[in-house]
């Protein structure tokens, strides 16, 4: 029960880090939650640590407690511009995905979009041939027992982030798992993406 108890705990104050410190990773929000509990050798093993869709379930929870009316504006308002950004970068068959798609958004938020090329130059020329400003950077994830290097490019729009991680294009056909349920992520097209901002009065979400 103790063990159980100490997990809420942890869920509780990565979920805050998230809300309130703008951390953005779960991995991240997770470890620095546990280290305030001082039980580095057993946190280690994880015996302790939530998942993340325990974390998930207590940030959207925050949310809902603090932002009941600023929520639904900021969600409409995020989802419009990753939808102008998936506009323009059309020819790179954009999905969206994260939380401006799961609608878990707080003020720290930014946009994530996948986009499939055959090289993140070819991203990158497409931006400068219409004097678009961006950073790249180049992210390593471990990936069972080998490091996968991805291109990411960062845009802004109305001082939020729009981070666009660059895949190969036949990688469109393989949904990656999503870190908060193990499944195959949840993804929208430009099509889906219309349609939910359609669908959802902000007035009344």
């Amino acid at each position: 029960m103790r063990g159980d108890r100490i997990r809420q705990l942890i869920a509780q104050e990565a979920a805050r880090l998230m809300y309130v410190e703008g951390v953005s990773e779960y991995r991240d929000a997770k470890r620095k939650a546990a280290r305030r509990f001082g039980l580095e050798k057993s946190l280690s093993l994880g015996s302790h640590l939530p998942s993340n869709a325990e974390i998930h379930r207590e940030l959207q929870r925050l949310i809902a407690i603090h932002e009941e009316k600023a929520h639904p504006e900021r969600l409409h308002k995020m989802r419009c511009a990753a939808l102008r950004c998936m506009e323009m970068l059309a020819p790179f068959r954009p999905y969206l995905v994260g939380s401006v798609l799961t609608g878990a958004v707080t003020a720290a938020s930014d946009i994530d979009l996948h986009l499939f090329a055959g090289s993140s130059e070819e991203v990158e020329e497409y931006l400068r041939s219409r004097n678009i400003p961006y950073e790249s950077d180049v992210v390593t994830i471990r990936q069972g027992g080998e490091f996968i290097e991805y291109s990411h490019i960062y845009l802004e729009e109305d001082e939020v982030i729009i981070e666009c991680t660059v895949y190969a294009p036949d990688d469109i056909y393989r949904v990656p798992k999503s870190s908060i349920t193990g499944k195959p992520m949840e993804r929208a097209s430009i099509t889906k993406l219309r349609k939910l901002i359609a669908e959802a009065d902000p007035a009344n979400v």
